[in-house]
């Protein structure tokens, strides 16, 4: 396990309207509460919504124990909120069953969809989690999730049930949250209000929270995990952007600017003969590429932004803008450039591949790759710009030629050898 205060930091100012998603009540103190507690300091809108009361905590209680379990625990909840700032953020029960959630994957969505709609960011158990409840809740939410949501993720019981080495635990994707002496005390008084889960429990059981975990309340950070979504980002996401004439990149901001100067002036020739650019957005890019191309194929998914990038380009000579959404839209070559500016973070692996397959069957030996993205990770990506110049810099077929490195953005160019 790495250290927790060489993480990077999780931004909590970043996000506005954030839904947290709970498998069991408890589950969001002794997980996330440091999290928590730094987003409503932020400013964020906070809703906790918990999957079930969790009544199956004790197994061998009958069904009427276990009914009283579940008013205890909300009343619990309702404590610990309390005990950490938090009694005005709304909850929402689903009261699906307790240890049961695994089995009940689509109604969970089903539930989730509505009450993420609108958040700009999900909270949910960590997808990898040891406890199949907690796996199924952050599988649930994740699927739920609007595209424009960031998808965050939180352990529980990893913390106790997992080797500090386990190779499954995704620390490249970790942020941290430091917690001060008076976070951790909220959540120490937070964990004591679940009396049902850290005392015996009511058929004398011992208590749950006994296993280890609590040996791990009082960490000097919490730990979320930025979760990948798994599909490319829909076009109509896109289409919405565009729509109306919007310019939702801000062409003609400095850092847009700034970018596109870098990666002309990153060009290693003087001229090329046959150049693609995948994902050309409105054409500002493609006015400053068709000055360094005798040839230059530019396209994008998008029917409206197409057009405009034609209008930007008429009387370039050698320039042909098509709509085409990739892999499909890669020429067939020869070509000796390919430049992918902000576009291959938005597909998934599998896309990704196919794309440059394609793009390296049609590139010259010789041919030169510039990838540009920003170091962001924008909520319809699923990966952010470092683990996509990573699948560039993995293909064999290319060597690495120069890269720019800076607090805004990734450039590399690469060569098909």
């Amino acid at each position: 396990m790495p250290a927790l205060d060489g993480l990077p930091a999780f931004d909590a100012a970043a996000h506005r309207r954030v839904v947290v998603v709970a498998a069991h009540p408890d589950d969001e103190t002794l997980g996330a509460a440091g999290v928590l507690r730094a987003l409503h300091r932020a400013g964020a809108q906070l809703a906790l919504v918990v999957a079930t009361d969790g009544e199956a905590a004790y197994p061998g209680l009958d069904a009427p124990a276990r009914r009283e379990l579940a008013t205890v625990r909300r009343a619990e909840l309702a404590a610990a909120m309390r005990a950490q700032g938090l009694d005005g953020v709304p909850v929402t029960w689903l009261g699906l069953p307790d240890s049961g959630l695994a089995d009940r994957a689509d109604a969970l969505c089903t539930a989730l969809a509505p009450l993420l709609a609108g958040a700009d960011a999900v909270l949910a158990p960590w997808p990898g989690d040891p406890h199949p409840d907690h796996r199924a809740a952050g599988l649930a939410a994740i699927a739920a999730a609007p595209v424009t949501a960031h998808a965050w993720s939180y352990p529980i019981w990893m913390w106790a049930w997992t080797e500090p080495g386990d190779t499954g635990i995704p620390w490249d994707r970790a942020r941290a949250v430091p917690l001060d002496t008076a976070a951790r005390r909220a959540r120490r008084a937070a964990v004591d209000c679940y009396v049902s889960q850290v005392g015996p429990g009511p058929d004398g059981s011992p208590a749950v929270l006994a296993a280890g975990l609590l040996d791990h309340v009082d960490r000097a950070a919490d730990v979320v995990f930025r979760e990948p979504r798994t599909a490319s980002a829909p076009v109509d996401r896109f289409a919405d952007l565009y729509a109306g004439g919007r310019d939702p990149w801000a062409a003609d901001s400095w850092y847009e600017r700034r970018k596109r100067a870098v990666v002309v002036a990153s060009l290693p020739r003087e001229r090329y003969a046959s150049a693609f650019e995948p994902g050309c957005g409105a054409g500002e890019l493609t006015v400053e590429l068709a000055g360094r191309c005798d040839r230059l194929l530019a396209s994008d998914p998008v029917d409206a932004v197409v057009e405009r990038a034609r209008t930007a380009t008429a009387g370039r000579p050698g320039v042909v803008v098509q709509r085409a959404a990739l892999p499909d839209g890669v020429p067939l070559g020869p070509l000796d450039l390919a430049v992918f500016s902000e576009v291959l973070y938005y597909l998934d692996d599998d896309t990704v591949a196919a794309v440059l397959d394609r793009t390296l069957a049609a590139l010259e030996p010789g041919g030169d790759v510039v990838a540009v993205h920003w170091r962001g990770w924008p909520p319809e990506a699923p990966r952010d710009a470092a683990a996509t110049h990573r699948m560039l810099a993995e293909r064999r077929e290319l060597e690495p030629v120069m890269a720019h490195v800076d607090e805004e953005f990734l450039l590399q160019v690469l060569r098909r050898r």
